[in-house]
């Protein structure tokens, strides 16, 4: 059995489809029902006595500078490169920090704090059981391992979430393959997964933790955040 150590969160985007609440507000520092999305996640990683917190950073950055103060265990890391990349060069920006570590989005909510457990068997992704069609990235499994990924989503399938968990030997590896598909290969606009799931799936065994609809809320758009919070209404007549 293996044990989350450290957790890496990525909050460098600029939350484009969440306009205009997002204009002068990070994603993560946007506020849910009173509560900012990143603080529901920094709790639930607490709650499991995961203590060493890396953040990255990069739009509005200054704005996370708080978090430092309210939660000492937190780092913050900037993404110089969050403007002109995909989110690939958030978790390059974190990579010397991937072993034994959970990756996680910090735009989503966790309702239960018990999905971001440190102990696991092999690395990879919280799921949940799908059998209704979805856009969302879709995991095929063959004995518990993961065999194919479909970006578009699909009509059934483990549907992937924002949290994934690495293997001392499996963060060394990911790491090594950041590093190659960032640097040496140029490849500036994957997004991160893409380097395990499929720029070099054959070095990786993935399994998933599978969960329940509802643990974990990923608000991806200004549609969503209205439909959880009705304050943000107002925004939708707004668009329109």
């Amino acid at each position: 059995m293996n044990t989350v150590k450290r957790a890496v969160i990525m909050a460098a985007g600029e939350g484009r489809r969440m306009l205009p609440v997002t204009l002068h507000t990070p994603k993560p520092l946007v506020r849910v029902n009173g509560v900012r999305m990143i603080d529901s996640v920094i709790k639930a990683l607490q709650q499991n006595k995961i203590q060493e917190i890396y953040i990255v950073v990069g739009y509005l950055k200054e704005q996370f500078a708080v978090l430092e103060q309210e939660y000492p265990e937190i780092t913050l890391i900037e993404n110089p490169d969050y403007k002109s990349c995909n989110n690939i060069s958030s978790l390059y920006a974190a990579r010397e920090h991937l072993e034994e570590a959970m990756i996680l989005d910090g735009d989503q909510l966790i309702f239960e704090p018990a999905v971001l457990h440190r102990e696991f068997e092999r690395s990879g992704y919280n799921c949940i059981w799908t059998s209704e069609p979805t856009k969302e990235w879709l995991l095929s499994l063959r004995n518990g391992i993961v065999c194919g990924c479909s970006r578009n989503g699909g009509r059934e399938g483990w549907q992937l979430y924002s949290v994934s968990r690495w293997t001392k030997q499996d963060g060394k590896k990911l790491k090594k393959y950041l590093e190659q598909e960032f640097v040496v290969n140029g490849n500036k606009q994957l997004y991160w997964d893409d380097v395990a799931l499929f720029c070099h799936p054959e070095e990786f065994q993935l399994g998933i933790t599978e969960m329940k609809r509802g643990d974990i809320v990923e608000i991806d758009d200004l549609e969503e955040l209205a439909a959880i919070d009705c304050n943000y209404q107002k925004y939708l007549k707004e668009v329109e």
